[in-house]
């Protein structure tokens, strides 16, 4: 059954974490979905969770769902904001979203210690710093 569906891969779109802004206190991170395609995507699903290691424990976050109609060709969608603190974990992001007809899904993981400022870059659409996953 598997080798009858369609290989619909997942191209032009990124899930980023930009710095949104500091103060002296703390950095400021949000998530998000960046459509580089030329068609809007719709029925947009969006799971995610961290998990890891954590001095010496195994850690998880709570699961979290987002759900948008649409996004628009070459735009973006907030996810979420992120906490620093779940830098050191694997940050998933798993992706699911309709064009026409048709399904495509992707997971997006931000692994241990990748949010650091030696990745980062400006984010297209988005313009800010951060890292991205294609």
């Amino acid at each position: 059954m598997i080798k009858d569906l369609p290989p619909n891969v997942v191209k032009d779109i990124a899930v980023a974490v930009a710095l949104e802004g500091e103060n002296p206190e703390s950095k400021i991170w949000y998530v998000y979905l960046i459509n580089l395609k030329n068609v809007p995507l719709e029925n947009v699903l969006v799971t995610s969770k961290g998990y890891g290691e954590k001095n010496g424990e195994q850690v998880k976050t709570s699961v979290l769902r987002h759900s948008f109609p649409l996004i628009e060709a070459n735009s973006y969608k907030l996810i979420e904001p992120i906490d620093e603190q779940t830098f050191g974990l694997n940050n998933e992001y798993w992706l699911s979203y309709y064009i026409g007809r048709e399904i495509f899904d992707k997971k997006f993981i931000f692994l241990p210690e990748s949010i650091v400022d030696d990745n980062f870059i400006k984010l297209p659409v988005v313009n800010k710093p951060g890292v991205m996953i294609r």
